[in-house]
């Protein structure tokens, strides 16, 4: 299964869902909080091009945040991506 990251903060809802879509397929994640460090959400931005939370990473590649991974899930995409 390839490495999945996940930028987020303790209260948004997306990532929340985001996380809870992961775990009901078994996925382990890396979870990175950036809701205090100021630099760790420089460093999402530029990794990601985007700003807001949730920011997923599947195996190294950008897939977006919560409808993205949803949308990936409901389009049968996710799975083999997860691969």
């Amino acid at each position: 299964m390839k490495p999945v990251e996940i930028y987020t903060t303790p209260t948004c809802p997306y990532c929340i869902a985001a996380k809870g879509l992961l775990k009901k397929k078994n996925v382990q994640y890396t979870e990175i909080d950036v809701s205090r460090d100021p630099a760790l959400r420089d460093a999402m931005t530029a990794r990601a091009g985007r700003r807001s939370v949730p920011q997923i990473f599947i195996g190294g590649k950008h897939v977006g945040g919560c409808d993205d991974l949803h949308a990936l899930d409901h389009d049968g995409k996710l799975d083999p991506m997860l691969a």
